[in-house]
């Protein structure tokens, strides 16, 4: 008989980036993910941009997807675990899902011993090799001080800036010239070298599983094209998620 737990993953949904309407209908797909996941799993990795933009004030939570943030109050409420890895678009966190709904935050990718295989895990953005240029933007806006400084702006102004600095940012990633190979696919493979048996990451939107050596490179997509979630248990596989699952 196994003691083995069973893993969720998800990557990339971008709350707030598209028409009211579509997130709308994206909305009530994670809801009913995350009450099926609830049910099925024993802990959820969310791997980054769960928002399209999120910056927290000290009293001030933003508007829109209370339900989501009900969702995964109720599921770590049931006792399990939520790790949430916070991505390019939704890092200007601070304490509310830590201290309100539960979740352990990361802001760098960790290491993980999941059922006996060793896992890498991270959103996935500043580790291609030429990514220098956002690196130092990402350090500039990760900077407690300045962080400090900008919550002090209105709420209704901050978020509006925080909203069309993530559409720059996609712009960026979008339109910067990675190479022709899969920069993620390449730092995986260092990973897997250095002895890690899967490493996980998001960012790309590029939806890969990709066998190397003894390791396993994954990348979860998004949620904007096809949503789908990770499962691992003694193996990893991908799945459609479905909301009538």
């Amino acid at each position: 008989m196994t003691n083995n737990k069973t893993y969720f993953f998800i990557s990339d949904i971008h709350l707030g980036l598209q028409s009211k309407e579509i997130e709308s209908v994206k909305e009530k797909r994670l809801v009913d993910f995350l009450s099926f996941a609830k049910d099925n799993c024993d802990e959820l990795f969310i791997i980054g941009d769960l928002f399209d933009y999120w910056f927290e004030y000290k009293r001030v939570v933003q508007k829109g997807f209370f339900k989501t943030l009900a969702a995964l109050a109720y599921f770590s409420e049931s006792g399990k675990k939520i790790h949430y890895f916070i991505g390019n678009h939704d890092f200007l966190h601070k304490d509310f899902f830590e201290k309100e709904i539960g979740v352990l935050l990361y802001h760098d990718a960790e290491e993980f011993l999941l059922n006996g295989k060793n896992f890498f895990i991270g959103h996935g953005d500043g580790l291609v090799q030429n990514d220098t240029g956002y690196n130092i933007l990402k350090k500039f806006m990760r900077n407690k001080i300045l962080q400090r400084l900008y919550s002090t702006i209105h709420p209704d102004i901050g978020v509006k800036i925080a909203s069309s600095t993530s559409k720059k940012s996609r712009d960026y990633t979008a339109h910067k010239n990675y190479g022709t190979g899969d920069g993620l696919f390449e730092t995986a493979k260092q990973k897997i070298n250095s002895g890690y048996d899967y490493v996980i990451f998001g960012h790309s939107h590029i939806r890969s599983f990709e066998k190397f050596n003894d390791g396993f490179y994954v990348n979860l997509g998004t949620w904007l094209d096809k949503p789908c979630y990770g499962k691992f248990i003694e193996s990893f596989e991908i799945i459609e998620w479905d909301q009538n699952d």
